[in-house]
């Protein structure tokens, strides 16, 4: 048993689903409100103006909120999601990061300012961590090939000359230039572990700039809740039942203008000899992360963030992610473990209105 691309697509579209049913699952609990915007009346219903895409290798539904969207911002839209996944896509040709692991060993390359800046974001988070967070993990996810097909468990030669090549202290930046330069040959890059919540934050910032207040950015589970609802009211995130299909929450919290997301072992996942091999691969075993978590879920200020903080507590684990988490600034993380235990910060906990008695607080 697998999941494939396919089976991303189909959960994900079961998800988008359940958002526009109103459900709280990944997403709000309510659609319409009162109308925002200068030209509209404070008592006129907005219905959201969404569109669906698959990019990234997830399904992306934005959903905006206000009267003013027009299927012009929606082109836009796909044209810089566009333009993000042909930079810092690992695996497209042409790609800065491309071009970046295609050179590797052999010469710096010139990339734009913006995946300049998020490798040194990636690079900040890789020496946070000690490097159990690395940006330099490209030829191990490559190996695993987690969420494709043909994925299975590799020689392990092949794990050890591909984690050789792991090191995120070789990859060298030059600030002036904005180069980017691999010492080792063969070495590569892969931002998927950050990409997601650094493109929510390119749409929510595209959003700002159009004067937009109110919308809903969900790239696959990286939830970015713009402003509050059209009403006033707060948005209402459901937190998923790892256990469950999507759509089935363990309780929910209620935000205004945050990120709220999660890192799974169901996301992307195969079986073989009845053991699950889950996406988040340890840097520093060349294995996929199995130290009884089923789920980290981060809130905080920007995407970007908390993409690579969900990626980063799961790695660190449930006792070594808290006290991590509790040094960093506005941010919040909750831990669901396999035995149904949550491990979550103070302020989490008072986030939290849990629905679901099978799991409780084991700090």
């Amino acid at each position: 048993m697998k999941k494939n691309k396919s089976a991303i697509l189909l959960v994900a579209l079961s998800m988008v689903a359940a958002l526009l049913g109103g459900c709280s699952g990944n997403g709000t609990s309510s659609e319409t409100g009162t109308a925002v915007g200068s030209k509209a009346s404070k008592n006129q219903t907005v219905e959201p103006l969404g569109q669906t895409f698959f990019i990234f290798d997830t399904v992306v539904n934005v959903k905006i909120y206000d009267n003013r969207a027009t299927s012009k911002n929606f082109e836009e839209l796909d044209a810089l999601m566009q333009e993000i996944d042909g930079r810092i896509s690992r695996t497209a040709e042409g790609s800065e990061i491309y071009q970046v692991n295609a050179n590797s060993g052999v010469a710096p390359v010139k990339v734009s300012e913006e995946t300049y800046d998020l490798v040194s974001t990636a690079l900040d988070y890789a020496k946070r961590t000690d490097g159990r967070f690395d940006p330099a993990i490209g030829n191990l996810v490559t190996l695993w090939n987690i969420g494709h097909e043909g994925a299975h468990v590799p020689a392990v030669e092949d794990i050890a000359i591909a984690q050789a090549l792991c090191d995120y202290t070789k990859i060298d930046m030059n600030a002036d230039k904005h180069e980017i330069f691999l010492q080792e040959k063969g070495m590569a890059i892969d931002l998927g572990s950050i990409g997601k919540g650094y493109a929510a934050d390119r749409i929510y910032d595209y959003l700002a700039e159009q004067g937009f207040n109110s919308a809903i950015i969900d790239l696959g589970g990286n939830v970015y809740a713009m402003g509050k609802k059209p009403n006033g009211n707060l948005w209402t995130i459901g937190i998923q039942d790892p256990d469950q299909e999507r759509g089935n929450p363990i309780g929910n919290i209620k935000v205004e203008d945050k990120t709220v997301v999660t890192s799974g072992i169901y996301e992307r996942f195969f079986i073989e000899d009845g053991k699950l091999y889950q996406h988040i691969i340890n840097p520093k075993t060349g294995y996929p992360v199995d130290n009884g978590i089923s789920s980290v879920t981060i809130v905080t200020n920007r995407s970007t963030d908390a993409d690579a903080l969900s990626t980063t507590l799961f790695v660190l684990g449930i006792e070594e992610g808290l006290a991590f988490i509790e040094n960093t600034p506005d941010t919040e993380a909750l831990f669901i473990s396999k035995d149904k235990k949550l491990y979550a910060t103070s302020g989490f906990k008072e986030l939290l209105t849990k629905t679901n008695d099978d799991y409780v607080f084991a700090n």
